[in-house]
C-alpha cells in the first residue's frame, strides 16, 4: 500500500515540474442550521412566523393612602383609637360582638355572606351613617379583623365629610366602568385595618345603580376578593328608595338605626318588612333616654328571620349624636 502511494505522489509531483495544473477542492465552509434551512426553503416559501413579544405586565394598582384627624373624631364624638377609653367606645364594643361572631361564622349558625353588613334605618336623619362610621373603626381596632367601609348612601354621601376628607372617586365610578379595578379606588387610611370605598363621582342615576346588575357583581366580587375583611355599608334609608331594598338581599347582616322618641312604630314595622329575607336583623336604639340627667345612649337588640327587639343602653353624657 506504502509503495501505491509513494508512486501517486511521485506522479503529481512530475507532472507539476512539467507545468501541467491540478485542480484544487475548496476547504468546505461552516454553515449555521439556520442558513441551511433558509437554503433549503423554496423560494415563494411564506416568511416563518415570528415569535410574538409577551404583553407588558398591568401596572400594580395602588390604594390611595388618607390621614383622618383622629383629635377631630373625639371631639365629634366619634370612637378613636387614640382616645382614652369612653361610654361610647364600650357601647360599640358590645354593639360589634354578635356582628363580628356572625361574619367570622362563629355565632349560632352560620350565615351566608355573614362578612358583609348594611347599616341602615327606615327614615333619613336617624344617625345610621353615624353608626356606620363608629361600627367600622370599633372593628378596625380588633386585633384580628380587617374592615371596608363602603359609603353607599350615593344619593346623599356624608361619610368621606364626617372624617373630614375630600371626595373622590368610587361607588359609582365602579358601577359605570366594569374594568375599573376596585383596589385603585380604595381610600387606605392611618387608623389600622381600615380602608373606605367612597360613594364616588355623582351620577344622575345613582340611586337606581344599587340594584343593576354590575352592583350584584360588585358584591359578589368583593365576598370573593374580601372573604376574610368585614365590609360595612352605610346604605340609603329602606323607605326611601326601593334600592336600598334590593341591596339589602345582597347582605348577611343588617343594623337598622332607629331614632328614640322620633321614628314612628309604623315605620319600624315597614322598613322590616322590607328586608325580611336577610338572614339577620340588629335593631340599634340611637339617642335612647337611659338616666335622670338626660344623658342619651344607644339600645340595641338582635333577631333572626322576622323576630327583633330591644336591648340594653348606655348613657355617654349629653351629647347627641348626629
Amino acid at each position: 500500500m506504502s509503495s501505491l502511494i509513494e508512486q501517486a505522489t511521485l506522479r503529481l509531483e512530475q507532472l507539476r515540474r512539467a507545468g501541467v495544473a491540478m485542480p484544487v477542492k475548496e476547504a468546505p465552509v461552516a454553515v449555521s442550521p439556520v442558513a441551511e434551512l433558509v437554503a433549503a426553503a423554496p423560494m415563494n416559501a411564506a416568511p416563518s412566523p415570528t415569535v410574538a413579544e409577551a404583553p407588558a405586565p398591568k401596572p400594580v394598582q395602588v390604594s390611595k393612602r388618607v390621614e383622618i384627624d383622629l383629635e377631630a373624631l373625639a371631639i365629634a364624638g366619634i370612637v378613636s383609637p387614640n382616645a382614652p377609653r369612653s361610654r361610647i367606645a364600650d357601647q360599640y364594643r358590645v354593639i360589634k360582638r354578635p356582628l363580628i361572631g356572625n361574619a367570622m361564622g362563629k355565632g349560632a349558625t352560620l350565615i351566608e355572606n355573614g362578612n358583609l353588613i348594611m347599616v341602615t334605618s327606615s327614615v333619613p336623619g336617624e344617625g345610621k351613617s353615624f353608626t356606620a362610621i363608629n361600627l367600622a373603626i370599633s372593628i378596625a381596632a380588633e386585633l384580628d379583623n380587617t374592615v371596608m367601609l363602603v359609603d353607599a348612601d350615593v344619593a346623599r354621601p356624608s361619610v368621606l365629610r364626617v372624617l373630614g376628607l375630600s371626595p373622590g372617586p368610587g361607588l359609582l365610578d365602579l358601577l359605570v366602568d366594569g374594568s375599573a379595578d376596585l383596589s385603585s379606588m380604595l381610600l387606605r387610611t392611618n387608623i389600622d385595618k381600615l380602608s373606605i370605598l367612597p360613594s364616588g363621582t355623582p351620577h344622575e342615576r345613582a340611586t337606581e345603580m344599587l340594584a343593576s346588575d354590575a352592583m350584584t357583581r360588585l358584591l359578589a366580587d368583593m365576598g370573593k376578593r374580601y372573604s376574610d375583611r368585614i365590609i360595612i355599608f352605610d346604605s340609603p334609608p329602606l323607605l326611601l328608595t326601593t334600592e336600598a331594598r334590593v341591596l339589602a338581599t345582597h347582605m348577611g347582616q343588617i343594623v337598622m338605626v332607629i331614632h328614640a322618641e322620633k321614628t314612628l312604630r309604623s315605620d319600624v314595622q315597614d322598613a322590616l318588612a322590607t328586608i325580611e329575607a336577610c338572614p339577620v336583623k340588629l335593631m340599634l336604639l340611637n339617642q335612647a333616654r337611659t338616666n335622670a340627667s338626660g344623658g342619651y345612649g344607644y339600645g340595641y337588640g338582635q333577631g333572626y328571620g322576622q323576630g327583633y327587639g330591644y336591648g340594653y343602653g348606655y348613657g355617654y353624657g349629653n351629647k347627641a349624636a348626629p
